[in-house]
């Protein structure tokens, strides 16, 4: 099922909404979320994206990635989303935000005004099998050196978010 998603200007403030296929379509900037979960052996819980999604089916990405619905804070999107995808809920802190755009397959592409937030989780996910099909948890200097050797197995929004906030995500993971 298509929902729409909040479209956004440079400052995430909402310019409408927009049902998630034609933004993805036709690249409009909107409102979006990445979460990423670690275990306190500080290895990043990741997902296998089931092989049937709409688009970069079969790649691997960080735990939890979606939209808001129109009028839902982001932040309760992510919690409800996390759920819905990888079978459980945890505290999520939020660590930063940026815009990014990129091509993907299907001829879609991805202009997000993103919202990163981060969380702890030790136990296995029970994820939905329509949303991913796999998982693992992985150390982070592996999945860097993996993301280097075969960028080709991630989805290119988890390599660009990865990229730009590894310290971020890192920094604030390890201030224990």
């Amino acid at each position: 099922m298509m929902t729409d998603v909040i479209l956004v200007d440079e400052n995430d403030q909402p310019t409408g909404t927009m049902s998630k296929l034609e933004a993805h379509q036709k690249g409009e900037l909107h409102r979006a979320f990445s979460v990423f979960i670690f275990n306190d052996e500080h290895e990043m819980l990741l997902q296998r994206r089931a092989a049937d999604k709409y688009h970069s089916g079969g790649l691997w990405t960080n735990t939890c990635c979606s939209h808001p619905f129109p009028g839902e804070e982001t932040a309760t999107a992510a919690v409800r989303r996390l759920g819905e995808e990888m079978g459980f809920t945890t505290d999520l802190e939020f660590v930063t935000s940026f815009i990014y755009k990129a091509e993907l397959d299907q001829g879609l592409h991805e202009h997000e005004f993103d919202h990163v937030y981060i969380g702890r989780y030790n136990a296995a996910p029970d994820p939905d099998p329509n949303e991913a099909s796999e998982w693992k948890y992985m150390g982070l200097d592996a999945l860097e050196q993996d993301l280097a050797a075969n960028p080709e197995r991630y989805t290119v929004w988890f390599r660009i978010i990865f990229s730009a906030v590894k310290d971020r995500i890192t920094g604030a993971h390890h201030e224990d």
